[in-house]
């Protein structure tokens, strides 16, 4: 969390110190116009240089992964980026409509002005020619983005409508660089911000014309095809093991992957529960049954079918070096922890002189299902994990005290959390409160993908 709060922040900070290089007596103008003026610029600059590198972050890109700390963080940071550009962009709309308004109630008086100068440079001249149709085009683009961000931010919202209409911010996004293009301030292009934004205007294209292509991941896509089925009724889980095609590079425990079975449905990410053998080429995704999607699995899903598989992503997965690990899965939460000790078992096998951390896990549920209750014990019995289950009806709530309780030497351990993302919140809270470093041992994976 802490590296994408520092890209966060220090991606604004940069922008607004190279812009205060070029406007240095910003709050010293006279008047309120110039301050408009200016600050409409500003706020330009920031809502579409937000918004630039959420499409880039859109692509999946390998390289920014390990240093945010896995998809997962990287999505929350397209997320947030994608909303402070939806509160800049009114921002900047508000201080560009706004000043009109007041005008023409008699607010304000409008400075009288002259014929606009298009300047001696022939780009100048020509994108000055430009400047109506830029103006038009980028206000209803505006509009469209924001029906589109707002949606996207309504978890209500049907995932298979989120996922085609998201793809349309792609084509506002190109809208808007256009009229980013024409109405910036021409004097800034030549300096570091308007470089700065040059790169961005272009990384941000490229990446909708791939979103807009259907080709995001294409080059780590691997065929597959199920190969079993299988479903826990007492906790509404449905097991999928699929048997890979040649080209997928392996995984490592916790990771996980996108997986399509419905081209209208499209992609949904999914943990992998399983370890990987490249001698039995198979993944396994544990899926609970909690949507509209995920609720129809059981019944659309069949053995034989066809499932396009995208991946791996994801940096949750138990490697600090710590000795010692405390691994906490909530609900459906506890399924890479299943992939973490059908690991560990192999390499027990594998390497029975090699030592390995001592692990605690605690799988806290609502739902319980003796069956599935039973192979969890078995994964855990051949990692040589101590395993702790709590039903919340049974055993109560699981909470940092009663952790600490469990395992004495907490202070010297890493945790893993993967669940809710509010017990998750409560618990690193409480353990901070307790003198635990929470930036280098607690992990929490973030899975939300919108």
């Amino acid at each position: 969390m802490q590296n994408i709060k520092r890209a966060f922040w220090g991606f604004f900070l940069l922008l607004s110190i190279l812009w205060l290089a070029l406007e240095p007596t910003v709050f010293r103008s006279e008047g309120f116009f110039p301050l408009r003026r200016a600050l409409v610029q500003y706020s330009g600059l920031i809502a579409m240089g937000a918004m630039s590198v959420a499409m880039v972050l859109a692509l999946r890109p390998r390289g920014p992964e390990r240093r945010l700390g896995g998809l997962d963080k990287m999505y929350r940071l397209h997320k947030w980026l994608g909303i402070a550009a939806l509160v800049v962009a009114v921002l900047h709309w508000l201080w560009s409509q706004g000043p009109k308004w007041a005008v023409r109630a008699g607010w304000l008086e409008r400075p009288a002005r002259g014929a606009r100068h298009a300047g001696d440079n022939a780009v100048a001249q020509y994108l000055a020619g430009l400047r109506e149709p830029a103006e038009g085009l980028g206000e209803w683009a505006f509009y469209a983005a924001v029906l589109l961000l707002a949606l996207a931010l309504i978890n209500r919202f049907p995932y298979r409508l989120f996922f085609k209409t998201h793809r349309l911010l792609a084509v506002a996004y190109l809208v808007l660089v256009f009229h980013a293009v024409v109405l910036v301030q021409f004097s800034y292009w030549p300096s570091p911000l308007g470089v700065t934004m040059a790169v961005l205007f272009a990384a941000g294209s490229y990446a909708a014309v791939i979103v807009l292509l259907r080709r995001v991941g294409s080059d780590r896509q691997v065929q597959g095809r199920i190969a079993s089925l299988h479903f826990y009724p007492g906790v509404r889980a449905l097991e999928t093991e699929i048997e890979m095609s040649p080209g997928w590079p392996g995984h490592r425990p916790g990771q996980f992957a996108f997986a399509t079975s419905s081209a209208a449905e499209g992609a949904h990410p999914y943990t992998i529960a399983s370890a990987w053998d490249a001698q039995h080429p198979r993944i396994t995704f544990v899926t609970k049954e909690l949507g509209d999607h995920t609720g129809m699995l059981r019944r659309t899903l069949r053995i034989g079918q066809d499932v396009k598989i995208e991946g791996p992503y994801g940096c949750f997965d138990f490697d600090n070096g710590q000795p010692r690990q405390i691994w906490i899965g909530g609900g459906i939460g506890i399924t890479p922890f299943i992939a973490g000790m059908k690991h560990l078992a192999r390499e027990r096998h594998a390497h029975p002189d090699q030592s390995a951390p001592a692990i605690d896990l605690f799988h806290t549920t609502a739902d319980f299902d003796q069956a599935a209750i039973d192979r969890l014990e078995a994964d855990a019995a051949a990692a040589n994990i101590r395993l702790h289950v709590l039903v919340d009806a049974r055993d109560g709530l699981l909470t940092g005290e009663r952790i600490r309780a469990a395992v004495p030497e907490w202070r010297d351990a890493s945790i893993w959390f993967c669940g809710p993302v509010a017990f998750g919140a409560a618990l690193r809270k409480d353990f901070a409160a307790q003198g635990l470093p929470i930036a280098q041992r607690f992990h929490q994976e973030l899975f939300a993908m919108r």
